[in-house]
């Protein structure tokens, strides 16, 4: 049975019917208002030699001269922040949540006030904080915001999926003599992992979509290399790099929606199922 079944009734044929007319009408005004805006855009010129920037572009330059600088200087350096960010903040999210679940009271509140003080703190003012107060340079500024902002999510999320998990897992382990980290690190952070790595391959496209922020506190990412090229062939080659630059990271973050959602996938079709367990369509 399928699950929408189970939370809805299902349509009938007055609601069928009403449902396609409303498709209908909303497929009209969305082509409506796309037809003003190209025409629109139009009448402003937007759709002038512009372009050629991305093709063709001036100054003796060539298309793979302005791609690769996007690529090369841009979306390497995009890259490189988020990943050296992304494991530090792995690392970071299990010693918070081994803390958490300390049997120690005073320990697990202290953390708990420590993950609520990262998830409430701006990425932007945490990396301003790395530049300005701590004395970073742009590039460990950036890692510095983005490992501790998302080691803060990433350690709830590893909350969350020890929450879910049955409490008889604990109990087994202290049962057969083991402690409570060998519990941990042997029976439980395993099945959570494979549990939540749909929801933290997600957050790293948080992660890298965040070190887009790099580009006020002057790292040079792909938002900085965009200016530059700007800067370079003038404020009207601005809308073409711009899209340019919306592209290479639709792109990247796409790949990795895509890597979460095959995962989360594999994940559910190698989990067992419980005896007795009816499979829902």
């Amino acid at each position: 049975m399928s699950i929408n079944r189970v939370l809805y009734d299902a349509p009938g044929p007055v609601t069928k019917r009403n449902e396609r007319i409303f498709s209908v009408v909303f497929a009209v005004i969305l082509t409506a208002l796309l037809l003003w805006f190209i025409k629109f855009s139009a009448d402003r010129g937007v759709f002038d030699d512009r372009w050629l920037v991305l093709f063709n572009p001036p100054k003796a330059q060539t298309a793979a001269e302005v791609w690769g600088s996007l690529i090369r200087y841009g979306l390497l350096g995009t890259l490189k922040a988020a990943v050296i960010a992304a494991p530090l903040a792995f690392l970071m999210a299990f010693g918070l949540a081994i803390l958490r679940n300390s049997g120690n009271k005073i320990i697990s509140r202290i953390t708990v006030v420590i993950i609520e003080f990262l998830r409430g703190m701006p990425v932007l003012l945490m990396m301003f904080f790395g530049l300005l107060a701590v004395g970073l340079s742009p590039f460990l500024a950036v890692v510095f915001g983005l490992t501790l902002y998302n080691a803060a999510i990433m350690a709830e999320i590893l909350r969350a999926g020890l929450v879910a998990l049955p409490k008889g897992q604990a109990e087994a382990g202290i049962a057969i003599g083991l402690s409570k980290w060998q519990t941990l690190r042997m029976i439980q952070f395993p099945q959570v992992i494979r549990l939540m790595l749909p929801s933290l391959i997600s957050q790293l496209v948080v992660l890298l979509k965040d070190s887009s922020l790099g580009f006020i506190v002057g790292y040079n990412e792909l938002l900085t290399t965009m200016k530059h090229n700007y800067s370079f062939f003038g404020s009207e080659s601005r809308l073409p790099l711009f899209v340019a630059t919306v592209a290479i990271y639709l792109a990247v973050n796409l790949t990795l929606t895509r890597l979460a959602i095959f995962t989360e996938r594999r994940l559910s079709h190698q989990a067992p199922k419980p005896d007795g367990a009816v499979a829902v369509d």
